[in-house]
């Protein structure tokens, strides 16, 4: 899986899964493909925006001391823009994390190194592309195709609290290596990035299990070659999920809200901005092998830099994923999914729909 859906991901990786580490020493690859593709109405400079992707990765447990994860993707993404084709195709970033156990069980420490093998120095006729899919609204699976790499380093601790429930909280540092974004531009020297995490799991009820998180973020300023600054408000990230039987089926709901801040004076300020999704997913064995599982999703998007935001979109997403045991070592997913919503544009509502298909395959060893 790639990097670029890091909402979720930050919010539970690392907090409470040393409480429950199992000493485990093997092997586990996952590759698939992924297609989405979105129509706007008339009203946007894009028609249609499209992306391919091609996840790789690789994990490497010894024992409950250390694991080694590799990961990295291929993608191709295209925009119609006025009946202009802009694309783009090549691997993104690769991330190398070693997640070790100082205390097993207790207490994790992870370092993570990002290598520039991903996008660098483009043609500023593809920004309108990078712009277009790196927007939360429409939850691209590779928004981010490339930096100057980097390395960020943290912890994460979990504790037991009672018989069965635990908590976490954990904390990260990131740097940025300088790079040139645009060919023939001027060299952009990303801000260093702080990371805090907590969280909470635990059952309650007959068979019910909840999962919640919070997540603070603050970066340092953007230094671009010749005095200019970008600066990004600071972040916190709420997310909470609970899963309760239903008959044969297991029904999970879910929920994260994003909220950026105001950022600071600088040349180029991001504009404050606050991302809701709300989720759920119904398992329903078929038999012993096979699961199927419907899904809805809904995502809405504000963002300004006055006083009150404004909308920038919402949007819906219905489908459903099949997963198949294909063996004792290996598992597949199938996936198909439509979406359907509003952006904002000009006080105008423009339409988007389109449809998310892929393929993904586990093998473990």
């Amino acid at each position: 899986m790639t990097r670029r859906r890091e909402y979720l991901l930050v919010a539970m990786i690392g907090i409470i899964a040393p409480c429950g580490a199992a000493a485990q020493t093997g092997t586990t690859a996952r590759t698939g493909a992924f297609f989405e593709s979105y129509s706007l109405g008339s009203g946007l400079g894009f028609r249609r925006i499209s992306e391919f992707t091609i996840p790789i990765s690789v994990t490497q447990r010894f024992g409950d001391r250390l694991a080694i994860d590799v990961g990295t993707a291929f993608t191709r993404a295209s925009a119609d823009v006025g009946g202009t084709t802009i694309d783009h195709s090549g691997l993104v970033d690769t991330d190398l994390r070693a997640t070790i156990g100082v205390i097993p069980g207790r207490l994790v420490f992870n370092l993570v190194g990002t290598i520039p093998t991903g996008a660098t120095a483009v043609t500023d006729t593809t920004v309108p592309l990078f712009g277009a899919t790196a927007t939360d609204l429409l939850g691209f699976t590779t928004p981010n195709f490339g930096s100057g790499g980097g390395v960020s380093a943290g912890f994460a601790s979990a504790f037991k609290m009672g018989t069965d429930w635990a908590i976490g909280a954990g904390a990260s540092y990131r740097y940025g290596a300088s790079y040139t974004p645009l060919r023939d531009g001027k060299t952009l020297t990303p801000g260093g990035e702080i990371r805090a995490r907590f969280g909470i799991e635990g059952p309650f009820g007959r068979g019910k299990y909840f999962r919640g998180a919070l997540v603070y973020t603050t970066t340092g300023d953007n230094s671009i070659e010749g005095g200019t600054q970008s600066t990004i408000g600071d972040r916190i990230l709420a997310y909470g999920a609970t899963s309760l039987p239903l008959g044969r089926s297991q029904l999970s709901l879910y929920g994260w809200e994003m909220r950026r801040m105001r950022a600071g004076a600088s040349t180029l300020p991001v504009p404050r901005g606050n991302v809701l999704t709300l989720g759920a997913r119904l398992e329903r064995p078929l038999n012993p092998k096979a699961t199927l599982v419907p899904l809805f999703e809904f995502r809405h998007e504000l963002t300004g830099p006055g006083a009150k935001m404004e909308l920038l979109g919402y949007l819906f997403r219905v489908g459903s994923d099949l997963r198949y045991r294909l063996s004792d070592r290996a598992t597949g997913v199938l996936q198909a999914q439509f979406a359907f919503g509003a952006l904002q544009s000009a006080g105008k509502r423009v339409s988007i729909l389109g449809p998310r298909i892929g393929a993904l395959i586990e093998w473990t060893r």
